[in-house]
């Protein structure tokens, strides 16, 4: 459930391989090879877990893992012997967690709170604790075999600009430890940059923290993850990964996966629970019930998967050049429920796809229109593969699809195609679906239309991989009423704001697409949106790689 890479940061690749960890005799003990933080390290994170790395795959066993100060008074103690404790996250109601995991041979341990600056600190574990196959015991009871120190102070008050590293080289070494510096009631837009990692963590970004940006130094190679769910934590508000209650937040550029293994129970991945709330190339990834919407939204070039109710909740969202990916039989992609008066999710040029051949028989969405009357869902120009039941809509009546009794729903598509661009037969649709006018397209294709007048300003470019000369279609969003001299620059990666290659305007519109040729030197570019003529950026796109012409005849 929890890959290697997942509790093992790269810290441990360059710890020393001989530690003085008392041993009577070759092979009568469970050896320890690293320990992270390594012994006598100084500098370290006050939020960092602690890794041991044994010559073999450990087993748990009976005991405390104790943190104590140099001068002997303890800390926080981790009783491995238990499946799970509680701890608080970001100030939430206690959550239960897993304060220890095993992977191959390396035992990740998790405290219940973070160290303090300027401090040393020793480890001792119990003998007993960690075992192997044949219970042979592990311990450290000398304060010297495993102490170091933590960070004289932390990022200086009032920063806006923050790191996060699982190898200990930013300011802090977990997403919640940067959520977490961010004063209560902030005014001013804080930036959490998130290196390439694998973060096995629960984060909360509770509601007096807003204006938080958290972006991942590469979206596919970082990630948080974490087994959270109803059985773990019951509750909406419990069992989501990744949570957040505060207003006019943006994630991008990451991964987020609810590792929760299939039929595991409700696992959201994301919850956003508030207004404003940007998603922008971002990964999502669980089984039921993957992404928790309850505000206002827009999710953009992003890829979201799962099985059941995989999108789902109480708020407007608009969806825009996403992939949605159905990853069981018998998918169920939405279940929307919005009240009377408030719209639900909008999907615009999405393209609605499945993980293999063996996914059938999936649902655009789903609603007991008894209980959620009003549900609106709405597919615009969307491509969809052949997984797609005919119908494309479920109402969970008794028997099931009555329409008498669904009077209120929307569920409504205009020009669906299939992943050729073909329009689809919607002939056996649902009989109280609908299909849009053209004019009822262009009004709901408007995000400000569905967002009460609110589109943040993005821009995003594909392929993200081309050969010089290739066209590059860029895609942008934009406020309502911003100037049609808006314009997107095509930039070398690192260039000054003025150095720009090529530009077009972006036009009046809340979006719209441009298309740009790739430059003829192979490097990496990007997109940068800007208001007007100035040049204060607004907006930027993700990298684009210009690959070598190839010669002729070569493979």
């Amino acid at each position: 459930m929890i890959s290697c890479r997942s509790v093992l940061p790269k810290l441990l690749l360059v710890v020393p391989s001989v530690l003085a960890i008392p041993r009577t005799e070759l092979g009568d003990t469970l050896f320890a090879t690293h320990l992270t933080p390594a012994r006598a390290a100084a500098a370290i994170c006050i939020d960092t877990p602690l890794y041991i790395t044994f010559d073999q795959a450990p087993l748990k066993g009976s005991g405390l893992v104790r943190i104590l100060r140099a001068d002997g008074t303890l800390v926080d103690s981790v009783d491995v012997g238990r499946n799970t404790e509680m701890k608080t996250v970001g100030g939430s109601a206690p959550l239960n967690y897993y304060p220890v995991v095993i992977t191959g041979n390396t035992a990740a341990i998790y405290l219940h709170r973070a160290l303090e600056y300027n401090q040393a600190y020793h480890v001792l574990v119990d003998s007993g604790a960690f075992v192997d196959a044949q219970r042979r015991s592990f311990g450290i009871s000398d304060p010297d075999t495993w102490r170091f120190s933590t960070r004289t102070s932390g990022p200086p008050l009032g920063a806006t600009e923050l790191t996060v590293a699982a190898d200990g080289t930013g300011d802090f070494c977990t997403v919640q430890g940067a959520v977490d510096f961010v004063p209560i009631n902030n005014t001013q837009r804080v930036n959490i940059t998130v290196a390439r990692g694998t973060y096995t963590e629960l984060v909360y970004v509770r509601s007096n923290k807003p204006f938080i940006t958290v972006s991942g130094e590469d979206r596919a190679e970082t990630v948080v993850e974490y087994p959270n769910n109803d059985r773990l934590n019951p509750g909406t508000a419990a069992r989501p990964m990744f949570r957040v209650d505060a207003s006019d937040f943006i994630l991008e550029n990451i991964t987020l996966h609810n590792t929760t293994p299939y039929g595991g129970s409700q696992a959201e991945a994301l919850r956003l629970n508030n207004q404003r709330m940007l998603v922008n190339r971002v990964n999502l990834k669980s089984f039921q019930d993957t992404f928790l919407q309850t505000g206002t939204a827009f999710i953009t070039n992003s890829d979201i998967e799962g099985d059941v109710d995989f999108m789902w909740g109480y708020g407007a969202a608009y969806f825009q050049n996403c992939e949605l990916r159905a990853v069981t039989a018998g998918a169920y992609y939405t279940q929307i429920r919005n009240n009377q008066g408030q719209y639900g999710n909008v999907f615009v040029n999405c393209r609605l796809t499945r993980s293999d051949e063996s996914v059938t028989g999936a649902y655009l969405s789903r609603i007991a229109p008894d209980v959620f009357p009003y549900s609106q869902v709405v597919y615009i120009g969307s491509a969809m593969d052949a997984h797609i039941l005919p119908q494309g809509w479920l109402l969970n009546t008794t028997p099931p699809n009555d329409c008498s009794q669904a009077p209120q729903i929307q569920f409504w598509e205009y020009r669906s195609t299939d992943l050729n661009g073909r329009l689809l037969d919607v002939g056996q649709r649902l009989a109280c679906s609908r299909q849009l006018s053209d004019e009822e397209a262009a009004r709901w294709s408007d995000p400000a239309f569905v967002l009460n007048g609110w589109v943040p300003n993005t821009v995003n470019a594909t392929p993200a991989s081309v050969s010089p000369g290739e066209s590059i279609i860029v895609n942008w969003s934009a406020p309502r009423g911003h100037s049609a001299r808006d314009w997107i620059g095509l930039y070398e990666t690192g260039a000054a704001d003025s150095a720009y290659m090529d530009r077009q305007y972006a036009g009046a519109g809340s979006t719209g697409n441009a298309a740009f040729v790739a430059p003829s030197g192979h490097g990496q570019y990007e997109f940068r949106y800007f208001p007007e003529d100035a040049f204060t950026r607004a907006a930027i796109s993700n990298r684009v790689v210009v690959q070598e012409r190839r010669s002729a005849g070569t493979k």
